[in-house]
């Protein structure tokens, strides 16, 4: 069991108390030999308000095949209607060029990009939080293998060692060898 401060100074090169929130924890994740994943539906964020929820289905909506479908639709009708009320009854309530068609274009776009903003400002705090996130589970992997680097390194050490304490032995048993011929010679 190694200790945080042990991993920081030997692993990181800085003390403990030099790290910055995050990699302290995870220097105690690895310390301690503790997960730092979670699951995708884990999340540290409050639950959306009927706003946010609101914000999310309208960019949801407004980004979608079946709005651009709807959205066509209706301005073909508009102009259709406007055609056949023409042709009929020789005035339309919205002749050519469809003041009243634009003015109401222009006041769902004013109303439905901000609302898309919002929606979009939310996912991008849920991508920061998942981009920390995998930072801290990054951070711990490369901790994770560079301790691991060291255990190699320990073991192949000692196996060193003990290569060279059976080279040894072997000399002074074919120098005892050499010794006992020379001697019978």
């Amino acid at each position: 069991m190694h200790k945080p401060d042990d991993i920081a100074s030997r692993l990181l090169g800085v003390p403990f108390e030099a790290l910055d929130e995050r990699a302290k924890k995870v220097t105690r994740h690895v310390a301690a030999r503790t997960h730092i994943t979670r699951g995708p539906a884990r999340t540290e964020q409050p639950a959306p308000t009927g706003g946010q929820r609101a914000a999310d289905a309208v960019a949801s909506f407004g980004g979608s095949w079946v709005f651009v479908g709807l959205f066509a639709a209706t301005m073909g009708c508009w102009v259709v209607l406007n055609a056949v009320l023409l042709v009929h009854r020789g005035n339309t309530f919205d002749p050519y060029p469809y003041i009243l068609l634009n003015l109401f274009l222009s006041m769902l776009a004013a109303i439905q990009a901000p609302i898309i903003l919002m929606s979009q400002n939310r996912q991008a705090q849920k991508d920061r939080a998942a981009s920390e996130h995998d930072y801290e589970i990054n951070l711990k992997a490369e901790l994770e293998i560079m301790l691991l680097h060291h255990k190699v390194d320990a073991m192949r050490e000692a196996q060193w060692h003990g290569l060279l304490k059976i080279q040894q032995g072997q000399m002074r048993r074919l120098k005892r060898l050499i010794e006992a011929r020379a001697a019978t010679a």
